[in-house]
């Protein structure tokens, strides 16, 4: 008992074992989501809309500016409309519920594994993150089993490429994965920016310009049927960057007034900073003789074992920026990044204790709900925090 209890702490801090210890949480969250999806009621918000929009698309209806649920208009792209068509056959046209929830439940399970896998690789997080990851949000796990929405099916594309070492590989899936997920929900471009500089250093201008063309070519190929009925329709509905955010829901602005949160003024300024913090850390923090060593060390057929943290810490930065300054952040969109929190966290120079004092006080914002002026307040300061932690912690820059 004395040896157990003096070995596991060491067990538990040993990045090397952070696979073995996420292969228990693993095991975990298979019990625990089975018990909320059988104990835990469903509740209803767009899964009911979800399936009216893809059945008027079932039913011929192929003009975007027609598609629509109770809940508004379709506003996601063409990927979204295909994967929630084949649920709406899966869930015999959406009424079987349940049958849903579990395939969103395979969806979670698949995703926990590469985010683990991500995690074994990078080594930069001691394994007890992972049980923390695991068992603190009831928020996460309500949007994948309770909520069935979008936003989980994008992430998944995300983490799938990302899980993989191989530098040569990643690129490949990123061709057809991100940008498949970025036709189910555009917040899948707030990694690009990470994603742009490692291409630019890897194939230069031309090169990468024709890549991210093969990217769009997905798109256009996927809008295939609502371009050839109504082009104009399909990219204002599915690729609005102006469309306005209900103040209702609003978690990150309750701390403003709902004319300033509506004003497109104030939206311009928050896409200033975004720009100029990113522009920022390209600049000063994402290193391009680190990125250069290792393609010289991939070229070479050698190993760069700093490789996944080079990508992981640049995709991760660019898409957290985007989160400090969005518009409006709902309670769905926390899956944009939950599950890269401890990596960032452990990419600054705090302390342990006060690393798991951000994520558990980011975790009690985004479970305040309604959302308060102090709930977004504390969600400002701690995303504040962590940023300024990542900018500081020059041990960590790419």
């Amino acid at each position: 008992m004395q040896k157990i209890s003096k070995e596991a702490p060491q067990f538990l801090t040993n990045p090397q074992n952070t696979w073995l210890v996420g292969l228990l949480m693993w095991s975990v969250e298979v019990v625990l989501n089975l018990y909320v999806i059988n104990r835990v009621k469903f509740t209803e918000i767009d899964w009911k809309a979800y399936m009216q929009e893809v059945e008027g698309f079932i039913n011929g209806t192929h003009d975007y500016m027609q598609l629509k649920g109770d809940t508004g208009p379709l506003v996601y792209p063409a990927g979204f409309v295909y994967v929630y068509t084949a649920l709406y056959y899966m869930t015999s046209h959406g009424t079987n519920v349940k049958l849903g929830q579990y395939i969103f439940f395979l969806i979670y399970l698949v995703n926990l594994y590469f985010v683990i896998q991500i995690y074994s690789k990078t080594k930069k997080c001691p394994p007890y993150v992972i049980i923390f990851m695991c068992c603190t949000s009831y928020r996460v796990h309500s949007i994948f089993v309770l909520r069935l929405f979008n936003d989980p099916i994008a992430m998944f594309g995300c983490f799938t490429s990302l899980s993989i070492s191989s530098w040569t590989k990643i690129i490949a899936l990123y061709y057809s994965n991100l940008s498949f997920a970025v036709s189910i929900k555009m917040n899948i471009l707030l990694f690009s920016p990470g994603l742009l500089v490692l291409l630019l250093l890897e194939n230069g201008i031309l090169k990468t310009f024709l890549n991210l063309t093969v990217c769009a070519a997905l798109q256009v190929i996927l809008a295939i049927p609502f371009l050839l009925t109504n082009p104009f329709g399909y990219i204002v509905r599915s690729f609005d960057l102006s469309r306005q955010f209900f103040f209702v829901w609003t978690v990150n602005w309750r701390l403003i007034p709902e004319e300033l949160f509506l004003d497109r003024r104030f939206h311009f300024a928050l896409l200033l900073c975004h720009l100029a913090v990113l522009i920022a850390f390209a600049l000063k923090r994402w290193s391009f003789e680190t990125i250069i060593n290792m393609f010289k060390c991939i070229l070479n057929g050698k190993t760069y074992h700093g490789v996944v943290n080079v990508i992981a810490l640049a995709m991760f930065t660019s898409n957290f920026i985007g989160i400090c300054f969005s518009r409006s952040l709902h309670y769905q969109f926390y899956v944009w990044y939950y599950h890269t929190l401890p990596f960032l966290l452990w990419c600054t120079p705090f302390s342990s204790p006060a690393r798991l004092l951000l994520f558990g006080l980011i975790e009690m914002c985004w479970n305040t709900y309604p959302s308060t002026f102090l709930s977004s307040l504390g969600l400002h300061i701690c995303h504040i925090c962590l940023l300024l932690g990542l900018w500081v912690n020059k041990s960590t820059a790419l």
